[in-house]
Order: structure tokens, then sequence, then C-alpha cells
């Protein structure tokens, strides 16, 4: 297995966990420790010698495949290692789980991907129903949360205040560990700050750091300096004419950095879709994208520092609109959505756009963080438009009572933690040919 996601999220610490609980023999090589020091694991290119050398430092702990488990952390620093996986799980000696930051970088650059030997999961941060267990709820409480919005029922006024003051805590915090388990320890927003800032720093450091071209490391960190600013833009789009100041500039000039970008798990892309029709990959248009900060605390951090009313008190003065949305992209992307959005000179835009595989059709979600979230022209648009056969949209807000109103389901924003992944409930033989 191969665990990717950006660096921070807690990868090595959930493998550490859950390997030592679960075998009783558990090696972890940190490949970045090995290269900064005896480099033992550097050169090699060929099992025999890697079982040599793992012998030499964990000879102790290797027994058989049942109760061995060897972690190969950094995987992306000696990329050849991500050939030689193959070769290690066809030997069957042992079992094999890699992870590593920017792992989606160094797979586009391997020769060699063995497919078909390796299983492929990604990691994300805490989403909110995370960050409401580490807050103390029970499984009760989140079961009557799912089963509420399954339902379509509204919680009480004074179920529904606790839930979205710790949906307002969540955006100002984020679900990255150390930053979440910061606020536990101290709930000082100055120091969740601090941790935020690191990883910030962290994040810049490596969205130029294994770009070999310095036009280039200082053009993708410039791109992901700028999604903050850009996000409170009325388009909220990246303008590539604005990446160098340079009129005539196309964002073809730039797809490698965007791609990089998004490849190493520090920024969320949402590619507009003019055409919604399911499957709606089939239909993206590349040159129209949003970029958003892979963890809505980072965004908070940036533009709010240290005050914390703007979120908590809800302030109908301050637009939150682009901290919403970005933390309903953090979560549609966590649980497995692909991200679009409805883009339309004439009919206007609408915030999402989903893949839903029951009905076969695209699902609309618009993001509302004031008042008048019952005003949405362009979801009406879009929703009335035969031609794309859409059987329902939702509207996510503030508001307490889930209700429909024609094709429209309207339900609080902190729902979004549910919205998962559906595919057809059909009996296995089907699946059969």
């Amino acid at each position: 297995m191969i665990l990717e996601g950006a660096r921070q999220i807690g990868k090595s610490f959930s493998i550490r966990e859950v390997g030592n609980r679960l075998f009783p023999n558990f090696v972890e090589i940190n490949f970045v420790e090995d290269d900064e020091g005896e480099q033992l694991f550097k050169n090699i290119h060929k099992k025999e010698d890697f079982f040599l050398t793992l012998s030499m430092i964990a000879g102790d702990k290797l027994d058989n495949r049942d109760n061995t488990l060897i972690f190969l952390d950094e995987i992306q620093h000696y990329p050849q290692y991500l050939t030689m996986l193959k070769f290690l799980r066809e030997d069957g000696r042992y079992r094999y789980i890699a992870s590593g930051s920017l792992l989606g970088i160094a797979l586009q650059d391997t020769t060699s991907i063995p497919v078909g030997s390796i299983i492929r999961k990604e990691m994300f941060q805490l989403d909110f129903e995370e960050f409401l267990i580490a807050n103390g709820f029970g499984t009760d409480a989140i079961a009557m949360l799912r089963h509420a919005y399954k339902n379509l029922q509204s919680l009480s006024e004074e179920h529904h205040n606790h839930v979205l003051d710790l949906f307002r805590r969540y955006l100002l915090v984020g679900g990255l560990p150390d930053a979440v388990n910061t606020y536990l320890d101290t709930h000082n927003i100055v120091r969740v700050r601090e941790v935020q800032e690191a990883i910030r720093g962290l994040y810049a450091d490596d969205a130029s750091k294994y770009e070999k071209e310095h036009s280039k490391k200082l053009l993708v960190r410039r791109i992901y300096e700028m999604i903050p600013s850009q996000m409170e833009n009325k388009k909220k789009r990246i303008v590539a004419r604005e990446i160098r100041g340079k009129e005539g500039d196309r964002f073809s000039q730039y797809q490698e950095e965007f791609e990089y970008l998004v490849s190493s798990g520090i920024a969320l892309s949402v590619h507009a879709i003019s055409n919604p029709r399911f499957p709606l990959s089939e239909s993206l248009q590349k040159n129209l994208l949003k970029l958003y900060l892979n963890d809505v605390g980072l965004l908070t951090g940036l533009l709010y520092h240290n005050n914390i009313r703007p979120i908590l008190d809800d302030i109908r003065s301050i637009n939150l609109g682009s901290v919403y949305e970005s933390v309903v992209a953090q979560e549609l992307r966590a649980h497995g959505h692909k991200l679009f959005y409805y883009d339309n000179r004439k009919q206007g835009e609408v915030d999402y756009l989903i893949d839903d595989h029951v009905a076969m059709s695209a699902h609309p979600i618009e993001v509302k963080s004031g008042k008048d979230y019952t005003v949405h022209s362009a979801l009406n648009n879009l929703l009335n438009n035969l031609d794309y056969n859409l059987h329902s949209g939702t509207v996510i807000s503030n508001e307490r009572e889930v209700y429909q109103d024609g094709k429209v389901t309207y339900m609080p924003v902190y729902f979004v933690m549910f919205m998962e992944v559906d595919t057809p409930q059909i009996d296995n033989s089907e699946y059969i040919f």
C-alpha cells in the first residue's frame, strides 16, 4: 500500500500507530533521514541488496509475511523504491506500506509504476466529523446527526447552535493534526496560528523544492501564495496574466505549475463545467480553474490572523463566502468527490457540481454564508434547463431548518460532512460479467 497526501496531515503517525498494533514486528525506514545519515538505502536498486541492508539494521524484527510490516517513509526521496515495490511484493517475505509527501509528483516521474502490485490510498487531514470526535462527540451523537442528514430532518435549536459553534471553531482551527491538538490543549488562537503559519511556510517551501528550474520554483510558489487573494475576487479564479503581471499570459503556460500544486496535496482544484452532464469529468474546461488551500484553518489564519470574532460572531459586514467555499471544497474532496463548478456567461455560476452516481446526473451545490440563502438565480437557471436533466440541487448555509422547495434542498452547512460518494445498491451478482 502507498498512502498519499500532503505533509503534516498525519500519514506517518497513523501508519506507525496502526502498524504497531497489528504487527508484532514493525520496521520503519525513513529515506530522508537515511539520506542525511549513513545513506545505506540510497543507491540500492535490487531487492537482494535491499534485504541484506534491511537485515543489517532490523534483523531481529524480521520474521514472516503474517507478522512483519515494513514501513518505507518519505519514499519519494528514493523514487527507485516505487518501482521496486512490485518485486518486493512478488517476493512475498513481508508486507509493505509506504508514504510520503509530493508522492503524486514522484509517481508521475516514475518510469515504471507497478500497476496491479500496489494499493494507492489518499489521506486528508481531519474533516469536520473527525473534529467533532476530537472534541468529545460520541458515536451515538454522530449517528444522530447522520440520521438527520439522510432523513432531511432539522436539529433542535440547541443542538444546531452547538454543532454550528463547533463548525465555526473548525473554520478557525482547520483539520491539520498539530493545529487541532494545539487547540484542544490550549484553546489559544495565537498558539494555533503559530502552528498553522509554520505549516504554511513548509508548504510554500515544498511548492518549489522538487522543481529543477529556478524560474519554475518562483512561479509555483507565486501561484500558491496568490490563492487566498484570488479567492477574495468575484470569480475566485486564478487569472494567468496576474501571475507574472504580463497581459498576454495564458492559462496553458502554467499547466505544469497548477498540476504540481494539486498533485502535492497543498492545493485543491475545482474545474469549470459549462455543460453539466454525467460524468462531469468528460465536460471540464481545463483553461478555467479555481484553486483552494487544502486546509480552511490556513485560509482563516491568513485572512483574519488572531481575530476570531469575524468567524465566531458571524459579523454581517464581513464576507465569509471564500471561507465557506473553502471548507466545502475540503470536505467534498476528503469524501471522494471530484470538484467542479458551473460557469455559464448567460446563466451565471454555481459553486460546486458533483457526480450523483445513483441518479447518473450532475448535482449542483450552492454555498451561502449570509442571510440571503434563498436567493440563487444561477442555481435556478441550471435546474430549470431541461437539456441537463438535473434531478435536484442543494443549498447549504448557517440556517437550521432542512426543507425542500421544488428541486432545491436547503440544509445547514455542517451536514456537508456526510456528503459522501453514493454508489447504486445493486446485487453483487450483477457485477459478474
